[in-house]
This record gives structure tokens, sequence and C-alpha cells, in this order.
């Protein structure tokens, strides 16, 4: 073999141990569990949303048009947690066990006990009541940002747009924080309260903020080429959104990967005794799939 085949031969063989290494090294940094596949849980509802955990891992999610709080339990039973939601959309729960929830109805945020007891935190701003406050997200230190859109009829806003807000627990403050969207919707942040990721429905956008001690937002930065209903994030800080598909992106706004599921997600949500399944709010169903990573 003269030197040119040979280093020609040479060649080939490093670019198929590229692609091999390559290959490998995608398959085991998904963040799928390996052979896990999407799987229907319950249906039958008319628009589901807002999944959320509690603490033992159980997944609460509302059906909008049927005012209902759905409980979906470790074991694998459905049942009604709360009647009359008055358009309850986005959940979260919080360290002393209340679930937070966004009524787009009554333009409310609100606290929910867990005997189902409404203590309205917020309902109105500079003297005017909210569009539809709509996706939710708790800062570590007790701020609540909180999204407040108006899908449907759009002739009549309380308010003079559709902006993002904080929410104090200590003093019972609200500032409005983001004034320039089109109609934003999910919002997700980091474990280590730092970082605010709010998607920008309406512009088909998604944006990073970097969040200041006071809970106002600076340093806002295109995080995705994407809007997205709901949203959440990982223990590797891997943010999730929904449209077509769950999208996959890593905390530089590089996309990893897409779930497929057989309807349209509308919100995700990490939940199970370990944190390790992602539960999926799509149209008329709840789904899952199990993970490599853990909810954060």
């Amino acid at each position: 073999m003269n030197g040119k085949c040979y280093g020609l031969v040479s060649l080939l063989s490093i670019m198929l141990l590229a692609g091999c290494i390559e290959k490998s090294t995608l398959t085991k940094t998904s963040v799928v569990a390996p052979e896990a596949k999407v799987e229907k849980l319950a249906s039958g509802f008319k628009f589901t949303e807002g999944p959320a955990s509690d603490a033992q891992g159980n997944i609460f999610f509302t059906d909008i048009p049927n005012n209902r709080i759905h409980k979906w339990s470790l074991d694998g039973k459905l049942s009604t947690f709360l009647e009359n939601s008055e358009g309850a959309n986005g959940l979260f729960f919080v360290k002393d066990g209340n679930l937070l929830a966004c009524l787009g109805e009554k333009g409310q945020l609100v606290s929910i006990s867990s005997a189902g007891s409404v203590n309205v935190l917020a309902d109105y701003y500079q003297g005017k009541s909210f569009n539809s406050p709509n996706d939710l997200w708790p800062h570590p230190k007790g701020i609540i940002y909180f999204s407040d859109p108006r899908y449907g009829q759009r002739d009549n806003l309380p308010q003079d747009g559709e902006h993002v807000y904080c929410f104090f627990y200590d003093g019972q403050q609200l500032k409005r924080v983001i004034n320039d969207m089109v109609r934003p919707n999910g919002v997700i942040g980091s474990r280590d309260g730092k970082k605010l990721y709010v998607a920008d429905h309406g512009a088909n956008k998604t944006y990073s903020y970097t969040i200041k001690s006071d809970g106002t937002l600076s340093n806002k930065q295109l995080f995705a080429a994407e809007g997205s209903d709901g949203m959440t994030i990982d223990s590797e800080g891997n943010i999730y959104l929904t449209g077509e598909v769950v999208s996959v992106y890593d905390f530089k706004g590089n996309i990893l990967e897409t779930i497929e599921v057989p309807e349209r997600p509308s919100n995700v949500c990490f939940g199970g005794p370990d944190k390790q399944t992602l539960f999926i709010t799509a149209r008329t169903s709840l789904y899952s799939i199990r993970m490599r990573v853990k909810g954060q």
C-alpha cells in the first residue's frame, strides 16, 4: 500500500471512529432514560395545563375549560383536588406545602392549602385588575414571578398591555418587571435564583434575565428563537420548552434534543418519588416519560 492510500485509509478510520464516539456521546448524554418512551397516563380532559409536583412527587394539573385541578398520585390514581377552580392555569408548590396558582378567569394569583382553601395574594396592579395570570415561578427568597397575558377576547384588557410581575411575600409588595413583550407565557428560574427564563409566546421567542437583589430584572438575552407555553428546568440546568414538541436546551441556549408527544404539549414538570419522571400536559391528556436527569 503506498503512502497516499495509507493516509486515506487512516483518515477514513479516524472519521469513522469520531462518528462512533459522537454517536456514543449523544446516546450517553440524552436527558431521556435509555429505551424510555412517552406513555399516556390519563385522558378525557378538555385542555390540560400547569403540572406541578408536591414534595412527595404527586402531580397536580389543571383542566382549564372544566375548571378543575386534578391530582395524579404516586400509585397511579387520578382524583379531583379542587372543583370550580376559576380557570386555574399555572401551578407551583412552595416549601410550606401550599399550591400557588394563576386563576385566569378571576385575574388572581392565589395560594391554595392542602384542604383546598384559597388565599388571594394579588389581584390588581395600580388599581386595575390583571388580564389573565397564566404561569408562575417562586424564587427561593420568597418572590413569585408570574406572567399576565390575555388569550381569547382582547378588546377589554384591564392593563395597558401584557406583562410580567413579581410579588413579594414579605410586605405584600408587587412590581411589574417586564413590559416589552407581545404576550408573555411560560416562566421558570434557576435553582440558585440568579436567572429567570420567560417565553414571549406572542413573538415566538424565549429570553433569559439576571435577577437582581431587589427582584427586578436586567441583562435581557435571547435564549431561544422559539416561544413556549409552559417550561421547566432539570438538575443539569437544561430548559424544557413546549411547542409542537418538548424542546430541550442547555443553559447556553443550544438545542439538545426534542421529545415528541402524541398531542401538542402545553406544559411540563418533573415529579415522581425521585423527581426523575417528566410529566407532560398535552391538550386532552397527561403523559409521562422516564428521564436520565432529575428536576432541579
